[in-house]
């Protein structure tokens, strides 16, 4: 992003810009370990965990082994050089804590839909979230171990994605994988714009 500028606070200090993305997806689609996997720094994390009180909400069908739950939000930061800095908000991926939702989005420059192949229609709200309120986003498809693995185009497929919309395969404890997700929704909120812009 060789066009973004660094404001300056009342002592004239540089202050780097702030860009948010928002990390989304369903229950147990691997948003919190994205976001501790990106984070340079030690990520907000609002995890509770699951009780038998929410026996009759949760469904952990697939992800059975999940003993945790975000309530609120995840955090985490990521400095690309001196003037720019990435903030990422993991969203709670529950239906009771969908009213969260509106206030984490407001200014984010897009959003990364974390799908699991073994849950696949959790993702549906997100994708439908974004797509109603013109945020750019791209779909990681998170590749846990012993998960049942599909094609991207099976899985474009089966969430009738507009081409135009990149699709990753993913490992969301992987740094380096969750940047290369990255990169790609800022290449394509680019070509969006019709930026240019170098590499995360």
């Amino acid at each position: 992003m060789d066009s973004v500028r660094y404001d300056a606070d009342r002592r004239g200090r540089r202050v780097p810009i702030a860009l948010k993305i928002l990390i989304a997806g369903g229950f147990g689609a691997g948003k919190t370990t994205l976001v501790s996997a990106l984070s340079e720094v030690r990520p907000l994390q609002t995890e509770e965990i699951l009780t038998g009180a929410g026996v009759d909400t949760d469904d952990i069908s697939g992800v059975e082994t999940k003993s945790t739950t975000t309530v609120a939000m995840d955090f985490g930061r990521i400095t690309i050089n001196d003037d720019l800095q990435l903030y990422l908000f993991g969203t709670p991926g529950q239906d009771r804590f969908w009213f969260l939702w509106d206030e984490l989005a407001f200014g984010a420059l897009g959003a990364v839909v974390l799908a699991d192949t073994r849950r696949l229609a959790d993702c549906f709200p997100s994708i439908d979230y974004f797509e109603q309120r013109g945020v750019p986003f791209v779909v990681g498809v998170n590749c846990f171990d012993g998960s049942q693995r599909f094609s991207l185009e099976a899985v474009r497929q089966a969430l009738d994605l507009d081409p135009d919309v990149p699709m990753v395969l993913c490992d969301a404890r992987d740094r380096q994988s969750g940047k290369s997700v990255l990169i790609s929704l800022v290449e394509h909120v680019a070509r969006q714009r019709g930026e240019a812009v170098s590499a995360v």
